[in-house]
């Protein structure tokens, strides 16, 4: 073997050996220092649910009707119950209405290294519908979900698994034409010790991303203030939220309601903004047209956050869709 090969397969070698090595002595530390309860703040609400400390917003239903539905608010992507705050006190005014933190989003625990199914992947956030739902509702009392995005998905993946224990859905903005499984043919990568270890390292840039996301997600960018800005941010400061992210990524997400969206058969309405350029506008209109039976409002001059940028006439719609679900109580 001449030099020159030999120096070859030794720098090939230390390569291969830099690549199963490195990525294991790499310091991977969380730029987070918070706790989630300190994040949340004083005042700051949670329940155990599935072994897992789960941060809500809870109102009390506040209109004259008898026997009012609990309305569970389920956020989506990069969201909390923050996305939620413009409205949630009206909403009030039609049944008990709860929102709550989804794992790895929020001030909810981010559990790691469990062992068994994911926290984070579709059945385990199936589960955490049921028991909120469990949770709070009274006796005999109707569930309505309320899911923006893909808390849109989520919600109408159980109401299509589990019909019987929904009243009706409205789905704002919903990821469900558009919505994707989990890493596919990547997965593989993601179980490879170097690549899990340095997870959390690829998406520290979250930040930056997520900020870009939220610009895209206003019709009028100019009325999202740095408080906005801000509240989204927060969630950033809690220990350990890269590690839950990437636990988050590498979730299955396999979902049936994309393939079977017409399997929907209780009441649903559907919001969408009218320039809504993270799930199209005329994703939602589609999705209408599927779902037998739907009703569908477009809200003028609004983006991907209908019930944030125009809470008024999120309200107004949500009020018609109501209406139309002819349900016995009222505000």
């Amino acid at each position: 073997m001449t030099a020159w090969k030999t120096i070859g397969w030794g720098a090939l070698l230390s390569g291969v050996l830099a690549l199963l090595i490195v990525p294991l002595v790499i310091p991977v530390e969380t730029s987070g220092t918070l706790t989630a309860s300190e994040a949340a703040g004083s005042g700051a609400t949670f329940v155990n649910l599935l072994d897992i400390e789960v941060h809500y917003e809870y109102e009390a239903y506040r209109g004259l009707g008898d026997d009012p539905p609990l309305l569970v608010l389920l956020h989506g992507f990069g969201a909390r119950t923050y996305t939620w705050n413009a409205v949630q006190g009206s909403l009030a005014a039609y049944g008990d209405v709860v929102s709550y933190d989804r794992p790895a989003f929020g001030f909810t625990q981010r559990p790691v290294a469990v062992e068994g199914e994911s926290p984070y992947g579709v059945p385990a956030q199936l589960d955490l519908i049921r028991a909120i739902s469990a949770e709070f509702a009274k006796p005999g009392q109707e569930v309505i979900l309320v899911g923006h995005s893909a808390g849109g998905t989520l919600a109408a993946e159980f109401a299509l698994l589990f019909p019987g224990e929904v009243e009706a859905l409205v789905l704002v903005a919903p990821a469900i034409l558009s919505s994707g499984g989990g890493a596919g043919w990547l997965s593989f990568l993601t179980k490879i010790p170097q690549v899990d270890r340095i997870g959390p390292l690829l998406v520290r840039g979250i930040a930056q991303s997520g900020n870009e996301l939220l610009e895209r997600s206003w019709h009028d960018v100019s009325s999202l203030t740095p408080d906005i800005v801000s509240a989204y941010q927060q969630p950033l400061t809690v220990k350990g939220w890269e590690r839950a992210f990437w636990e988050f990524s590498t979730a299955p997400r396999k979902f049936t309601i994309t393939d079977n969206p017409a399997g929907l058969s209780l009441p649903t309405a559907i919001i969408t903004g009218d320039d809504d350029r993270v799930v199209a506008t005329e994703d939602s209109v589609a999705l209408s047209e599927v779902v037998v039976g739907s009703t569908l409002a477009v809200i003028p001059q609004s983006g991907h956050l209908p019930h944030e940028e125009t809470p008024e006439a999120f309200m107004e719609s949500f009020s018609q869709a109501w209406a139309s679900f002819g349900f016995a109580f009222s505000s």
